[in-house]
């Protein structure tokens, strides 16, 4: 007796229809997943990928919940990563409709997480779902999910993929779904990203009274002077792809109150966004290096906390590039800059394992009060995600 033949996968789920990403979208957007809560978010995307023929699993990492979905078994091996939490929507008051509500007016989704980053997961799933319904992938898709981008970005995709990497997985390209356009869409793919340093001064002096200096040692001045001192370094003129390295002091503490007291600490904080003409670890040194300069002749303390939240890197421009690139023309009309700029984000994780690109909708709202997408961008993000799919695995269309 033979075998019954696979049922096609579901194109519904829920009530939501797989292929329509404005449906996806809301109900996404409906699900409070504030950074690391999951609020039930991670179901409906689990539940939508498994009636597509995925095959998902959970890989929690304390209070983090992150998904793993893959169709196929054979390569090449394409993957989607993003994230479902969200920053929190601040004073609900000050919000035109309800962050949660996922409403539609005019032509516009508003909610939080509409631009960062649901509305792509939305377009991912799709994309997906439509190029399902008329073609036999030769290779295999996977979805890399996480519940931690916006938070600490400690038990998110940097433990996945070190998780399926030592579980046997390999990828060849992934496309992570970051608002990466700054005003409409086409305008950019990130193919790369500056590193981060997060740093802490902390001096410690000897606290006394203003009139008896020589009784006290005084933290302010060489606090100052270190600062002066990371400041004083033009530390590039830029590299190939990348802007200037900055640095940027964000906060400088003494909480000393009264005139007649000399502190006995100051701290500051700042951090460094760096191009690929340094490493972490050289920074690191340097840095150290001149709080030994200003800490010469002092009597008391200086105590650095320095911290790389990532690496600078940049992806090498290839076949993946370059389909994603003639997508997004031939949705668009836009010739897409390929750059490095803004923030960080969890492709410097997935970089250590595949090549990797970033492109999604228009994040002009991001993390703002009343954070919204244009409908319209959600489904010409879907148009892109197709193409990109059947251009990969040399479907026709």
């Amino acid at each position: 007796m033979s075998a019954p033949a696979p049922r096609p996968p579901l194109t519904s789920f829920c009530g939501i229809e797989m292929s329509d990403p404005i449906d996806l979208a809301q109900a996404l957007i409906r699900a409070p997943s504030v950074t690391p809560k999951d609020e039930g978010v991670m179901d409906v995307l689990q539940g939508a990928l498994e009636q597509l023929g995925f095959t998902a699993q959970r890989y929690p990492f304390e209070e983090v919940d992150n998904l793993y979905a893959r169709s196929g078994t054979d390569g090449p091996v394409l993957g989607f990563a993003g994230h479902v939490d969200v920053v929190p929507p601040g004073d609900e008051a000050n919000w035109t409709n309800g962050p949660f509500e996922a409403r539609i007016e005019d032509g516009v989704l508003w909610g939080r997480g509409a631009a960062d980053m649901k509305g792509a997961l939305a377009a991912m799933v799709a994309a997906v779902s439509q190029v399902k319904a008329g073609h036999d992938i030769p290779g295999s898709i996977v979805f890399l999910i996480t519940g931690d981008e916006e938070g600490p970005a400690v038990n998110g995709t940097k433990r996945l993929m070190e998780a399926l990497h030592e579980a046997g997985e390999r990828f060849d390209h992934v496309l992570v779904g970051e608002p990466t356009n700054p005003h409409k869409m086409g305008e950019t793919i990130k193919v790369g990203r500056r590193g981060s340093l997060n740093g802490v001064i902390r001096v410690i002096g000897r606290q006394g009274h203003v009139a008896y200096p020589e009784l006290a040692d005084n933290p302010v001045p060489k606090l100052i002077e270190l600062l002066n001192r990371l400041l004083a370094r033009t530390l590039d003129d830029g590299a190939p792809h990348f802007q200037k390295s900055n640095l940027e002091v964000t906060s400088v503490d003494v909480g000393n109150e009264p005139h007649n007291v000399i502190p006995g600490e100051a701290r500051a904080k700042f951090n460094i966004r760096f191009n690929t003409a340094h490493t972490g670890d050289d920074l690191k040194r340097w840095i150290e290096g001149e709080a030994r300069a200003a800490g010469l002749g002092f009597e008391g303390r200086i105590e650095l906390d320095l911290k790389v939240t990532g690496e600078a890197f940049l992806s090498t421009p290839d076949h993946f590039t370059e389909a994603l690139k003639a997508a997004v023309e031939a949705e668009t009309g836009l010739t897409p800059a390929l750059t490095t700029g803004g923030g960080t984000s969890d492709a410097r994780f997935i970089r250590n394992y595949a090549q990797v690109a970033e492109f999604g909708l228009v994040g002009a709202t991001m993390h703002q009060v009343d954070e919204r997408v244009d409908t319209s961008d959600i489904e010409t993000l879907t148009r892109i995600y197709a193409r990109l799919i059947k251009s990969y695995f040399g479907l026709t269309t």
